[in-house]
């Protein structure tokens, strides 16, 4: 059984940070790319960015370069994100998500995806 748990999320002020974690299980985690996703109210969900498998390279939204860093450990089965500089506009629930392409699909490409964790941004 395949999961994907997140967790990291809350309240932070603007300028700010956090740091998210996916751990996933149940699966053999080399074979996929590792992505986040977001979801802020009322509108639609989001990459925000994504880990490839063997090189280990990233890709990110133009609105979070510089300011968000995502890695992977696939010892530790997990996958993380680290948030610096959040801004209001980053406020939504925050997703994990795995698929065995290439980094670059949308939300409809990916075979796994965890519940989520909410992360809001307000002072």
């Amino acid at each position: 059984q395949v999961q994907l748990v997140e967790s990291g999320g809350g309240l932070v002020q603007p300028g700010g940070s956090l740091r998210l974690s996916c751990t996933i299980s149940g699966l053999r985690l080399d074979f996929y790319a590792i992505s986040w996703f977001r979801q802020a109210p009322g509108k639609e969900r989001e990459g925000v960015s994504c880990v490839s498998t063997t090189v280990y390279s990233t890709r990110y939204a133009d609105s979070v370069k510089g300011r968000f860093t995502a890695s992977r450990d696939n010892a530790k089965k997990s996958a993380y994100l680290q948030m610096d500089n959040l801004k209001s506009e980053d406020t939504g629930v925050y997703y994990c998500a795995v698929d065995r392409g290439l980094c670059g699909g949308g939300p409809g490409a990916m075979e796994y995806w965890g519940k989520g964790t909410l992360v809001t941004v307000s002072s």
